[in-house]
């Protein structure tokens, strides 16, 4: 004899009660009282019948502008080099690639300024790279390119460990199957390890996505502020907090908005019901 089914919400309900001490249960109300309530703060500290002019403003369109269409420039890259990237360092042993990894992992941990200052170093007009770049009138630093390149240096770590991860928990089982009937590397990669990569390969530039949009300290370092050619919304925020605090945080709305959009779309979307 079958035992019978409890309803979601009570099978919901035992769980939490079975499975989470009480204790645990007041740290995570606190918890998320501590991300919601500056929220809260934020919404309250706005005078609402000035946002529309605050947000319609030259500046503000430029810069919001400016970081949509960077950010997605700089997702596009990360995805076209992260992928392999994390292939190499999921499903290939060579010497050095813990090494490699940790280089990888760099902008993840230092300030963003350092990460500005890195780039100026290798692409600024007298740096490593850049000088030569510029003796033949090429000049990357205080572009709409340094931007795009500072947003990828330190947003790509993100697509690259969410991918890696991906790629070592799901096996090579289904790629060595298809090897081992005839099909070659590119094809097993192209029609196996592609489609499955595929949720890893949207929280990844979900990551992205979001970190290039708020990427601020090696954007400014490498790349300055000039509107509508590099001054970014993270930029325009922090230059009218010191002006017009009222815009700022109208501005940060924005982009809590714009974020709140893009994670929505990536992570919310309708569960398909399980038979009984």
């Amino acid at each position: 004899m079958s035992t019978p089914k409890l309803p979601s919400t009570e099978r919901r309900q035992a769980t939490v009660a079975t499975g989470v001490p009480a204790a645990a249960i007041c740290v995570a109300l606190l918890a998320a009282a501590f991300f919601v309530l500056p929220f809260i703060a934020l919404l309250a500290g706005i005078t609402w019948q000035d946002v529309p002019g605050l947000l319609t403003s030259q500046a503000a369109l430029d810069a919001l502008w400016l970081s949509l269409r960077t950010s997605i420039v700089s997702t596009a890259i990360c995805v076209v080099l992260g992928v392999p990237l994390a292939l190499l360092l999921a499903r290939t042993d060579f010497a050095g690639r813990t090494l490699t990894r940790s280089i990888v992992l760099v902008p993840m941990v230092i300030p963003p300024v350092v990460a500005g200052i890195i780039l100026t170093e290798a692409f600024g007009r007298r740096g490593l790279i850049g000088e030569h770049l510029s003796a033949i009138g090429i000049d990357i630093a205080f572009t709409t390119v340094a931007v795009v390149m500072a947003q990828t240096f330190v947003a790509l770590p993100f697509m690259v460990t969410t991918l890696e991860s991906h790629l070592s928990s799901s096996g090579q089982h289904y790629e060595r199957t298809a090897q081992s009937l005839g099909a070659s590397k590119w094809r097993t990669f192209s029609t196996i390890t592609l489609p499955l990569l595929r949720p890893g390969l949207i929280s990844g530039a979900v990551l992205t996505f979001a970190r290039a949009l708020g990427e601020f300290g090696a954007t400014i370092t490498f790349a300055g502020s000039l509107q509508g050619t590099t001054r970014t919304m993270p930029l325009e925020i922090y230059l009218a907090r010191e002006t017009d605090p009222a815009s700022a945080v109208a501005l940060s709305l924005v982009l809590i908005l714009v974020a709140i959009m893009v994670i929505a779309i990536a992570y919310f979307r309708p569960q398909r019901g399980k038979g009984s």
